[in-house]
């Protein structure tokens, strides 16, 4: 027992994974371990309830502590890397949503110059109008004062 126990504190680096535990799940386990709680029996780590694999049964305790400590730190590990993945995604979506922000300020802005110019053609066809007929009035004038010379 106390063997056990120093193992439990002892690092699980440098453990090898049995190549017979590669198809281990352990959502299914703890599945199963769960729909035992619900019926009122306790899982206990000797049966035949998938957390160390058919082989584990001919394993010793300490081989067996090895075992779910090195499958403890792949858990770990996977569960650091999905945290990280979720905040590199948070990450990339908060800057998704400033370029959005600033795109859409860009868009009023430029939808704001558009209709600046708009008017301001209006206004300038309006007097090139203005001018040509003053343009045509004049030229009648000099037509007129021509045939008058002549």
């Amino acid at each position: 027992s106390s063997k056990i126990r120093n193992m439990e504190v002892q690092s699980a680096d440098g453990v090898a994974v049995l190549e017979d535990c590669i198809g281990f799940s352990l959502t299914r386990t703890i599945s199963k371990v769960e729909e035992k709680l619900k019926k009122g029996v306790l899982p206990d780590c000797q049966d035949d309830d998938d957390i160390i694999p058919r082989v584990g049964d001919e394993m010793g305790a300490e081989a067996q502590i090895r075992f779910l400590k090195a499958k403890l730190r792949v858990t770990q590990e996977d569960l650091a890397n999905a945290v990280f993945e979720c905040r590199k995604k948070d990450d990339e979506n908060q800057n998704l949503e400033t370029r959005l922000k600033d795109a859409e300020e860009e868009n009023t802005r430029l939808q704001r110059t558009i209709s600046l110019q708009q008017s301001q053609t209006e206004k300038y066809k309006i007097l090139s109008q203005e001018a040509n007929k003053k343009t045509e009035g004049l030229q009648k004038e000099v037509t007129a004062l021509e045939k008058v010379l002549q």
